[in-house]
């Protein structure tokens, strides 16, 4: 199997070389650049819907989320597969003396077996091979306590204007095409699909915009959803 997985990853240009290069320029206008949480990962806290413990986020960019998570009381483990975010987000920690564990590695090396309270994807499963959502989600299933947590971000499909063409783009298209442009949509009924045998909906809703000006970001083209290991 695991050679058919890097048989299949070799038809695409690997994740790395995108992401590096794109996080090594800090001048980007980019929105979630800027160190504020995702507005549904604060509701979820707020609201009481997740409780403080362990957490792990995947893909965690320059740490705004794990930041944020630690300031709420979280023990907090976060990767991402490029160096230079994870430079970046340990730097933002270290201001704050946050002894957040920060770790340069891929989703795939990852091995938790009922460790975490919470596992928070904000954006990284819609950049994962369709090929290799299973193994993803079985990670973190198996990484879970009973009980536990699971909230994911994604991109919803229909604003092309906005991410470009990617966003209309099918499984079998990134095939074809060899690569997926920046990341695949999910139909609502598909992430149902893909998550609903192993976890129970709790919440899935599109991600509320924010302003410039807020202390959270939002932008309205992103699912958010909140899942309770079944």
């Amino acid at each position: 199997m695991e050679d058919l997985y890097k048989m299949l990853d070799s038809q695409f240009r690997p994740s790395k070389q995108f992401w590096e290069p794109f996080y090594s320029d800090r001048t980007r206008p980019v929105p979630f650049f800027h160190n504020k949480p995702d507005e549904n990962l604060h509701a979820y806290i707020a609201s009481g819907l997740i409780q403080p413990g362990r957490a792990l986020e995947l893909g965690c960019g320059p740490g705004r989320n794990a930041i944020f998570l630690h300031s709420k009381g979280f023990r907090v483990d976060a990767v991402d597969i490029s160096q230079a975010a994870i430079d970046w987000a340990k730097e933002r920690a270290n201001e704050l003396l946050y002894p957040i564990h920060f770790q340069c590695r891929s989703v795939f090396e990852l091995e938790p077996r009922e460790e975490y309270d919470f596992v928070y994807d904000s954006g990284c499963m819609h950049g994962i091979l369709p090929h290799r959502r299973i193994q993803y989600l079985n990670m973190i299933y198996n990484g879970l306590k009973p009980g536990g947590h699971f909230g994911l971000t994604c991109f919803a499909p229909g604003f092309g204007d906005i991410g470009g063409p990617q966003f209309a783009m099918s499984d079998w298209d990134a095939y074809e095409e060899k690569t997926m442009k920046g990341g695949l949509a999910f139909t609502a009924e598909k992430i149902r699909y893909l998550l609903s045998d192993n976890f129970e909906c709790i919440e899935l809703r599109m991600m509320n915009e924010m302003d410039e000006d807020s202390d959270l970001f939002g932008v309205p083209f992103l699912w958010t959803s909140l899942w309770r290991k079944k």
